[in-house]
């Protein structure tokens, strides 16, 4: 118990100090070298320059975004205007521009059959159709159907009746979208302030006059009006399918400023993307809304609307850097800090891989107690503590240095 206790404090209370051993090996230089250079290159070329470690980031953005639509166009032989087609209602950051209305008129409260929708039921066409009552209790809860299912089947329409607003939606009807939303514009004002550096910055110059310009990434990358077209077709879209089934974009700002620069560089990019392009089997975007109306007596009725349309979100994104002393500091010191792997990668080699690995931990690691320090400073008989004038001693900088010329 007591030497294991000795053991012990003897193994804490050790003092370990570096030995500097040169190896003159041109292979294992060049390996040392080599991992110094590849950890310097690391750290100028992608830490500073590229991630711009020196800089202190702000991410928490406050962003607005006020958008205007304007253009006419033709939709069941009635001409629509922004109160007609979009939804809701102008300045919101996400909106939608009607292409299509299937409308069903004069909807009172009651009981009708059910009829067979040809987005809804697509794959099962038969799903309320019905002969007996039998076949529509079976439906009971239905949340598919445009009401309540009562459990009763209308034998001489063939389909289960449902207690709501009738009659109900037939949604099979041909109608033709509206072409001209192609050429419609989208205004966007979008305002960014970056509170870390109390940066404020809009989405085209105060002295650029907006009104006779279109976007083009090319020609005018800062005009804030984008022709839906022109939207359309750097994505890519179907303009005849996203017409008739709907659609949603993406419209993304993007800040990148470098505010150790000018803060006038400090401009938006705009990028565009199909955000229902992972959906490959629930393509396209509808809505319902309903105009209500009243009759001389007093009974509710409506004009039921199914919208289908094209739904763009606008997303803002931002990022600004400033150079700061603090990450710089601290990246600086793990760059010097990592430059020290070259050593730890070296040493593996060197003691367990090289031939005359064990003569290399010899020269590397000695271990000296107080015994061996008190017995050479013992003068013996015969004995001398010091080198005799005219022997030389091999030294590089008071390094052991292993060569063959020594």
């Amino acid at each position: 118990m007591t030497s294991a206790l000795c053991g012990c404090m003897t193994s804490i209370l050790t003092y370990e100090t570096y030995k500097s051993v040169v190896v003159r090996s041109w292979p294992l230089g060049i390996v040392y070298r080599l991992v110094q250079l590849i950890i310097i290159s690391y750290f100028v070329g992608y830490v500073f320059l590229y991630e711009k470690a020196y800089q202190v980031a702000d991410t928490a953005t406050e962003s607005s975004v006020i958008t205007k639509v304007k253009g006419f166009g033709k939709l069941n032989n009635a001409v629509m205007d922004v109160a007609d087609y979009i939804y809701p209602p102008q300045g919101e950051g996400v909106f939608s521009i009607i292409t299509k209305i299937i409308k069903t008129d004069n909807q009172f409260q009651g009981i009708c059959s059910e009829v067979t929708h040809s987005e809804q039921f697509r794959h099962t066409e038969k799903e309320f159709n019905c002969s007996t009552n039998a076949d529509c209790q079976q439906h009971l809860g239905s949340v598919q159907a445009d009401g309540i299912i009562t459990g009763a089947c209308n034998t001489s329409a063939g389909y289960c009746e449902i207690e709501g607003w009738c009659p109900a939606e037939d949604d099979k009807v041909d109608i033709k979208p509206m072409p001209e939303f192609v050429n419609f514009t989208i205004y966007i004002k979008n305002s960014i302030r970056f509170p870390l550096f109390n940066v404020t910055r809009a989405n085209f110059p105060s002295t650029k006059t907006v009104n006779n310009c279109t976007y083009d990434k090319n020609t005018d990358p800062f005009c804030p009006i984008f022709r839906v077209g022109y939207i359309l077709d750097e994505t890519q879209q179907n303009v005849t399918l996203l017409a008739n089934q709907g659609g949603e974009i993406g419209i993304n700002i993007e800040w990148r400023c470098n505010l150790d620069h000018d803060v006038k560089f400090c401009v938006p990019k705009y990028s565009f993307s199909k955000l229902d392009a992972p959906f490959q089997n629930a393509k396209g975007y509808n809505f319902r809304f309903a105009k209500y109306y009243k009759t001389e007596n007093g009974t509710d009725y409506r004009r039921l609307h199914k919208a289908f349309a094209v739904r763009f979100d606008v997303m803002v994104t931002g990022t600004a850097r400033k150079f700061s002393l603090i990450p710089t500091v601290i990246n600086v010191i793990a760059a010097v800090t990592s430059i020290g792997m070259g050593t730890v990668l070296c040493d593996l080699i060197l003691l367990h891989c090289l031939k005359g690995a064990q003569y290399y931990k010899e020269k590397k690691f000695e271990e000296v107690s107080e015994e061996q320090i008190h017995e050479s400073l013992t003068p013996k008989p015969g004995s001398q503590l010091s080198i005799r004038r005219g022997n030389s001693s091999c030294n590089d900088s008071g390094a052991v240095s292993l060569s063959t010329n020594c």
